[in-house]
């Protein structure tokens, strides 16, 4: 078997992982016959057919199946050599493959990321975010080294850690009823037009988790909306569509800003979580992914949750 050129496994990968060339094209900057021609020339090299190309849609065949498993593997020690030769000079370098739920993308890691690359000026992060679902199932196909998520990771396949800790309050418009409000029982939020993040997110399941904790089923909630960011949450608050939960970490900045909605106690309910560290099963996390997990829970235990007295 003739020898792999790594160039020809990135674009292997791209392709596999896409399962379109012209998408793969675009993820690595190549045009689609460029693609296409490192395709063909790594399937002579080997003597095989990789994708099947009769249908619509390509896909692997039972050799790209194969390779895919083992361009992986090739591609995981190859960057753990990389971060540990440049550990041995104590200069880390290399890159650092995260995914992160969108709360904690937004308003905690570009922080804590920004010092960490400051210290360590050769690391080339990536990010990707989307909802605890996605986190869990993106580290699982080890597409990233390091997850961190805000709710249960539901999988045995992953391991997780807490890092930082939070808590989920809810909001209303400023000239809602309850803006002068001590507290409201939880009864009455439940039944007030409530704005829920989409099913697979992190924050939901907490919610729902303690709700039902208290007895209140999902069923008995009055969602009116289902949306996929806190910031749209918060928007659709502001615009008097319903009253929503979000985590205190993203209303800091807004409260000192004095934005138009108001933090309400609910009575009997206060939901705290943990913000948590996943990573695949296995051995711990090594290289680049174990010196940021380091930083992360020796930088993430200095941060306080914002204080409660922010609420005006």
């Amino acid at each position: 078997m003739a020898s792999l050129d790594n160039f020809r496994l990135v674009v292997f990968r791209a392709v596999a992982e896409q399962l379109s060339f012209r998408k793969a094209a675009e993820e690595l900057y190549l045009t689609q016959p460029a693609v296409s021609l490192q395709i063909k020339a790594l399937e002579e090299d080997l003597g095989t057919q990789l994708f099947d190309r009769t249908g619509r849609h390509i896909r692997l065949t039972p050799a790209g199946r194969v390779l895919l498993d083992y361009a992986e593997q090739v591609n995981t020690l190859l960057i753990q050599a990389e971060h540990e030769l440049a550990a041995l000079s104590g200069d880390h370098a290399g890159k650092l493959a995260l995914g992160a739920s969108t709360t904690i993308a937004q308003y905690v890691l570009p922080h804590l990321l920004g010092e960490f690359c400051r210290q360590h000026p050769r690391v080339q992060p990536t990010l990707i975010s989307g909802n605890t679902e996605q986190i869990v199932d993106a580290v699982q196909k080890q597409k990233i080294a390091l997850g961190l998520i805000e709710g249960p990771a539901r999988s045995r396949d992953v391991k997780t850690e807490p890092f930082l800790r939070d808590e989920l309050v809810l909001i209303v418009p400023i000239a809602h009823d309850w803006a002068e409000c001590a507290s409201v029982p939880c009864a009455d939020a439940c039944a007030a037009p409530l704005l829920m993040r989409e099913r697979g997110s992190g924050t939901r399941r907490v919610i729902e988790m303690e709700l039902e904790r208290l007895g209140v089923k999902r069923s008995a909630l009055h969602i009116v909306m289902e949306l996929n960011s806190t910031e749209a949450i918060k928007s659709a608050v502001e615009a008097g569509l319903g009253v929503g939960f979000v985590s205190r970490w993203a209303i800091a900045k807004d409260l000192r800003l004095d934005r138009s909605f108001k933090v309400v106690e609910i009575e009997d309910l206060r939901i705290r979580r943990d913000f948590l560290v996943t990573y695949a099963s296995g051995p711990e996390p090594a290289g680049l992914a174990m010196e940021f997990r380091r930083f992360l829970f020796a930088r993430a235990g200095t941060r306080r949750l914002p204080a409660r007295s922010g609420q005006r």
